[in-house]
């Protein structure tokens, strides 16, 4: 699964890519359920946000009674409730800046970090959608496609990458648009750089750690 990416532009860097004013926070490698970055409004009124990454889903006991909620973080199936009423709504999409997205290699319990960025833009965006949830406040998810030859052997997806003269037609386009993007041939392999790394999947974390990897 695409449950890593990282940004190792500047703020500054990344503002002026995407034509917003730097905000006062950095942007971190993130995971699963953690706090990202997005750019989200029309042109000339974008803005950029820190949010979570990943849409509570209630996780509930076999009587029906709530245990906890998960997030999830990528979307795949636009036809699943879950996503229906954003999808077609231009106010619920949002831009992901990206440096690199990692998948895991390798055999399970020893899996590492690959990294796959495109090589002719150090900085790309990754569609995705964003709204207001009550148990998490704003949050976001990413959009996946059918992997490259590059990213398939590791994984059958891949995030839906956008070129910079696309990101007007992904935040104000038509579901038609949505569609299209998703279901377009992804980005060719020949144009990933792969960065294969000895850094695990899920670090190692000290027995009493009491909290797990979102990974």
């Amino acid at each position: 699964m695409c449950n890593l990416y990282r940004v190792r532009q500047s703020v500054a860097e990344i503002a002026a890519h995407f034509g917003v004013h730097p905000p006062a926070f950095d942007i971190p490698q993130t995971k699963r359920g953690e706090r990202g970055v997005i750019v989200r409004g029309a042109a000339n009124r974008r803005v950029m946000l820190e949010v979570n990454w990943g849409f509570p889903r209630p996780q509930k006991d076999r009587g029906g009674k709530l245990l906890h909620h998960e997030p999830v973080n990528l979307i795949a199936d636009l036809t699943n409730p879950m996503w229906d009423k954003m999808v077609p709504d231009p106010r619920y999409r949002c831009l992901i800046p990206v440096t690199a997205f990692a998948q895991p290699d390798g055999k399970r319990g020893t899996m590492t970090r690959t990294w796959f960025s495109v090589t002719d833009w150090p900085l790309f965006a990754w569609a995705g959608f964003c709204r207001h949830s009550e148990e998490w406040g704003p949050v976001y998810g990413a959009m996946t496609t059918d992997s490259n030859a590059a990213v398939a052997p590791l994984n059958p997806r891949m995030p839906v990458i956008l070129a910079p003269d696309e990101y007007e037609r992904w935040l104000e386009g038509t579901v038609n648009d949505v569609i299209d993007f998703q279901f377009r041939p992804p980005l060719p392999p020949e144009r990933m750089t792969i960065e294969r790394t000895k850094e695990l999947w899920v670090p190692r974390r000290p027995p009493h750690a009491s909290h797990r990897a979102l990974i």
